[in-house]
Parts: C-alpha cells; sequence; structure tokens
C-alpha cells in the first residue's frame, strides 16, 4: 500500500495557506518553496551566498525529516527575486549542488517579500544519492 508522509514545521503560513513543508508518496518526495530563514534565530541573511544556502540547509532539514539528503534530489526551481542576482545565486547554488546536478530551472519572479532574495522548491527520489549514475553528453 502506497504511503504519504506529510510533514509540517509549524510555519504560520503552512496552517493559514493549508500546506505542508514536505510530502512523501513512498520514495517521491516534493519539498514546497523554501525561503532562507534560519529556524533558530529567525533571521534572514542578506548576503546572496549564505541565503541560498540557509534555503539548502532548510531544505535539507526537511529532508532528513523522512531519511533522505539533498543527494536525493533530482529536480530544483530556483525563484530568485532580483534579475541583477542571478548569477550570485546561481553560483551559490552550483558550489552546493554540484555533483548532484538535478533538473534546474531558474526564474524571476516577485517572491512574498523583499526580504526573500532566492527561494528553492525540489522533488526528489529517496535512494537516488545511491543509484547507479550514469551521464549523456549531447549537444544541442
Amino acid at each position: 500500500m502506497t504511503e504519504v508522509i506529510k510533514v509540517k514545521t509549524g510555519n504560520k503560513f503552512e496552517e493559514h495557506g493549508s500546506y505542508s513543508r514536505l510530502v512523501a508518496v513512498d520514495n517521491l518526495i516534493f519539498v514546497s518553496n523554501t525561503a532562507g530563514r534560519n529556524p533558530r534565530t529567525r533571521e534572514i541573511p542578506t548576503d546572496l551566498a549564505e541565503q541560498t544556502n540557509q534555503v539548502l540547509d532548510n531544505i535539507s532539514a526537511a529532508l532528513a525529516s523522512v531519511d533522505a539528503v539533498l543527494e536525493d534530489v533530482v529536480s530544483a526551481r530556483v525563484f530568485v527575486q532580483f534579475p541583477d542576482d542571478v548569477m550570485a545565486v546561481m553560483t551559490a547554488y552550483g558550489e552546493r549542488m554540484r555533483g548532484i546536478n538535478p533538473t534546474l530551472t531558474m526564474t524571476c519572479p516577485p517572491l512574498g517579500s523583499t526580504e526573500y532574495k532566492v527561494e528553492i522548491d525540489v522533488v526528489a527520489y529517496r535512494g537516488a544519492s545511491k543509484a547507479n549514475v550514469r551521464e549523456i553528453q549531447i549537444t544541442l
């Protein structure tokens, strides 16, 4: 029988908007759009690299709650508040995700607050980090 796990963090927006931080359907895991607020200090770093890394730390913590890791991520969508920040965010994201290499969509829509310079949502497959990976190079 299929198992569905819905993870909540206690964030007031999860209750208000009636959503879960993470939903795992067996080994397929969806993580909601995540901001870079430090859960202990409640602060959001202003530095782009720090904020990007905090987002990825928050996603990692959500994944850990269902025995998954960042290396299990197979798809990511990165939302950057300001177009001028794309390269800095991509650099920080690339440093952290190098070797994982999920699919990536990076775009610049308005976010819920200008305090959020980057938000990320991901899809992961529990166990992908241990899978035999074959990379194929093509020319487009």
